[in-house]
């Protein structure tokens, strides 16, 4: 096996609702040393492709599709001639930063994408925007998931959770079914494995991603069954 993975990190800030957020942004590369595919270029794209190399970019996948996810998807794209992947239902939000162009690839889950010798596997991960996806690769041992799920947990789009019962149906039902030590690429932070979060969903699920500090000590504990009552679904036939 000849594929590897490497990660590019550059700093910017994002407005989420008219406020700046100072941000560090992980893109991740995957290839070998003839071709890549670039995940999630944020924005420097100089120093993305310098990283490249000579390498040739086959594909630009953005996991969702804002713009600390895409600011710099044309331009690293556009070198070789790549494809840019999008999930259709992250469209609208693609088009607040690039507004004259589309992506080239709508994403669907259980879709495919292969660069050197490994695959790259499409699951739908939505939560923190309609379209937002994740990609697991078997055979590098890895997930990379965006905002979905981060080192410390589910991640947040300006300290908030867009639709939490959709990111942790999300996180339980696709990506906590994957092999305790893949290793969780996210797109903020450094990377922690799928066996060092699973034991928190019970605690997520609960509450206590969004229970105040004092409700936190007046709680008697985790819900009984706290994915129906917090309306979130596990799998298809969970109702």
């Amino acid at each position: 096996m000849t594929a590897r993975i490497e990660r590019v990190v550059t700093e910017g800030v994002v407005d989420v609702d008219g406020t700046e957020h100072k941000v560090e942004n992980n893109t991740w590369i995957v290839g070998d040393d003839d071709e890549v595919i670039v995940i999630d270029p944020a924005r420097d794209a100089d120093k993305i492709l310098e990283q490249v190399g000579e390498r040739e970019v086959l594909a630009v996948i953005c996991t969702a599709g804002l713009p600390d996810h895409v600011g710099a998807a044309i331009e690293v794209a556009s070198r070789d001639e790549a494809v840019v992947a999008l999930h259709p239902k992250d469209k609208p939000l693609w088009r607040e930063t690039w507004s004259e162009t589309w992506p080239d690839i709508d994403m669907e889950d259980d879709g495919i994408f292969g660069v050197a010798d490994v695959q790259l596997d499409v699951m739908e991960t939505p939560g923190i925007t309609p379209g937002g996806v994740s990609l697991y690769c078997e055979a590098l041992g890895a997930v990379f998931t965006g905002k979905a799920l981060q080192a410390d947990g589910p991640g947040k789009l300006g300290g908030e959770y867009p639709a939490l019962a959709d990111q942790l149906t999300s996180i339980g039902g696709r990506l906590f079914t994957l092999p305790h030590d893949t290793r969780v690429l996210a797109i903020h932070g450094d990377e922690v494995t799928i066996g060092d979060l699973e034991p928190h969903f019970d605690d997520w699920v609960s509450g206590s991603l969004t229970r105040s500090a004092d409700a936190a000590d007046e709680a008697e504990g985790p819900l009984t069954d706290g994915t129906k009552i917090s309306g979130i679904r596990l799998g298809p036939g969970d109702e």
